[in-house]
């Protein structure tokens, strides 16, 4: 699914899982979303589940928000002192709109305590007392750490698999039923070698070749780059190479220290959600990584530099990044907002030395390179995060490893397959939907919000045309799905326009999917894609024939799983349609539509 696709989805109101591989644009379509409804006069609710990725939104921790804090269960007194918080309340009741970030790092039952307590406030049985939700983050990425109970009754942090550990297994979420929008497109690698590598990773098939590719970038501690930063899975070693890169500079230190204001509880969120330190030491020469999106001034959250001086009127560092651009910072705000007043603020450089930061607080980052030592992963998908980080091959230099770094986990990879699937079916779903329908929908979510749409003026939404084919746009203008299918039709194959656009093979057939959906795609452009595979190709349009669907998941299966779902998409692709019945698919988006023609 394509941003575009995703964005139209949330429109409608409907209820969302929005995922996809690291650098796929989570973030950015959520700030498109949230950019539109404000435009609209609607004021969405922003959290996340850690203070960290709270700070990379501008929004507040999903505990603070609803209220439950450090809980980790909820009984009826709880509730009941909750829901008489006038400012949670007051808070909860306006919300039409609810938006967490990292939903990975929310264990099942803190969610089902959301929903709880909207549902309390709200007095709605609706889930979440009929708020949209937008669950966003990736499973694959690091869960949440489970507390258990120690013989003498003590909580403690351990490793340990409980029956239920991830968001998905709550209640909650299933009341939901959140429509999947898995993003298809990648933003941040643009190193084939190196998406290959980290899609091995992600779908368990971590092999000696990919093993081979990941030897060419060990190197020795004492050979390690100092210009850029070390990623370590514990905070001790974070600390003793700062510590120690720093007092071997000469000259003296320069202080900044962070101020704050509002009320104890909320400025501690902030700043110990903040990757910019309380006390920041700094000298010339110092290795920085900015902590803060600025793209006005030329850096974003991830952007490396080095301190070249010290303004002599004001103090303020001034650093030369690595594109030899030269930047005088100055201090800059983190807040927690309320119908858009600001409750609490931080105020710090957006600075951090950069020689080393943890594997956890690099989550959500974009590195031109990285020192990564995996020698003590002790969690699935910390490994996989650590190295998603870094945009190409030539930018990582590893440490070490152990057996866990190239490790996802099991039940997340079975459960990735049927979101895929999911998304796949909405995106079907809705490529059936008339543009009037949806420009319907998009309004009537807007009304129900209490927002405000410009009289004589429809909702700013794609055509049909863009809706489906990706609306993004090349340098020359040109739509990435016309420039797709002007290759298919000279003959390539799906590899050789994968590699001419540096675009994942994924996303290539996703691009025809939505090219057949609008019957743009013919039966002559798509026979040479099933060109020395013609047998499992009447194999697999058996099967569709005998089910008579076109989703991929009840043919995966009643196949044995002998075909990839590729092999089954490009099947499906060269499959004459007039055999597939129309289906409903059983979405939050779809309730949308009925309840719109309700």
């Amino acid at each position: 699914m394509t941003q575009s696709q995703a964005l139209s989805i949330l429109k409608t109101g409907a209820n969302v899982f929005l995922t996809g591989e690291p650098g796929s644009g989570k973030t950015h379509t959520i700030n498109e979303y949230v950019a539109y409804l404000r435009a609209k006069s609607i004021e969405p609710a922003i959290t996340a589940s850690t203070g960290i990725a709270a700070t990379h939104i501008g929004g507040m921790t999903i505990h603070s928000w609803s209220g439950i804090g450090i809980k980790t269960s909820l009984d009826k007194y709880g509730l009941s002192k909750i829901a008489s918080s006038k400012h949670i309340v007051k808070r909860v009741r306006r919300a039409k709109v609810l938006i967490i970030d990292e939903v990975s790092m929310l264990p099942p039952e803190t969610l089902s305590m959301i929903d709880a307590v909207c549902r309390e406030i709200k007095q709605s049985s609706e889930p979440f007392g009929g708020i949209q939700i937008i669950l966003v983050g990736d499973f694959f990425q690091l869960p949440p750490v489970m507390k258990i109970e120690t013989e003498n009754n003590a909580p403690a942090t351990l490793i340990k698999e409980p029956l239920s550990r991830f968001a998905y297994d709550s209640p909650a979420w299933e009341r939901a039923n959140p429509t999947i929008c898995y993003l298809t497109e990648q933003y941040r690698q643009d190193d084939k070698d190196f998406l290959a590598l980290l899609s091995a990773i992600r779908s368990n098939i971590f092999e000696n070749d990919h093993l081979r590719l990941i030897e060419t970038r060990k190197i020795e501690h004492h050979t390690a780059p100092n210009s850029i930063p070390k990623l370590f899975s514990h905070n001790a070693d974070v600390d003793r190479v700062n510590d120690e890169i720093l007092a071997k500079l000469p000259g003296k230190s320069r202080i900044f220290t962070m101020s704050s204001q509002g009320p104890d509880a909320l400025t501690f969120a902030l700043q110990k959600g903040c990757l910019s330190p309380e006390t920041l030491c700094l000298k010339i020469g110092a290795a920085v990584m900015f902590t803060k999106n600025n793209p006005k001034e030329g850096f974003v959250n991830g952007t490396l530099g080095t301190i070249k001086d010290f303004d002599k009127n004001n103090g303020s560092p001034i650093i030369k990044t690595r594109n030899e651009r030269t930047i005088e910072v100055k201090p800059m705000d983190w807040t927690v907002e309320e119908n858009g007043k600001i409750r609490a603020q931080i105020t710090q450089l957006p600075l951090r030395l950069a020689w080393a930061i943890t594997v956890h607080k690099s989550q959500g980052m974009s590195l031109d390179g990285a020192v990564i030592d995996l020698s003590d992963v002790f969690e699935f998908g910390q490994g996989y995060v650590a190295l998603s980080r870094v945009r190409r091959l030539s930018g990582l230099y590893l440490l070490g490893w152990n057996e866990r770094a190239f490790q996802v986990h099991p039940e997340v990879l079975a459960k990735d397959t049927k979101f895929r699937a999911q998304s796949e079916q909405a995106v079907h779903t809705f490529s059936r939907t008339a543009e009037n329908e949806i420009v319907a929908m998009h309004e009537q979510f807007i009304y129900s919000c209490g927002g405000k749409i410009i009289p004589g003026s429809r909702v700013n939404i794609p055509k049909a045309s863009t809706v489906l084919p990706p609306a993004h746009r090349n340098t020359r203008g040109e739509r990435h799905w016309e420039r797709t299918l002007a290759l298919i039709r000279s003959g390539k194959t799906i590899a050789d326009v994968a590699k001419m656009r540096s675009r994942t093979e994924g996303t290539i057939l996703e691009h025809l999917e939505s090219l057949h959906a609008l019957n743009k795609l013919s039966a002559q452009d798509t026979a040479h894609l099933a060109r020395d595979f013609e047998q499992e190709i009447t194999k697999i349009h058996d099967a569709f024939r005998a089910l008579r669907t076109d989703k991929l998941t009840p043919v995966f299966e009643r196949l044995g799983g002998v075909y990839s779902y590729e092999k089954l998409r490009i099947a499906r692709l060269v499959f004459n349609k007039e055999f597939v019945p129309k289906i409903t698919v059983s979405t939050g988006f779809v309730k949308i539509r009925e309840k719109h023609r309700l």
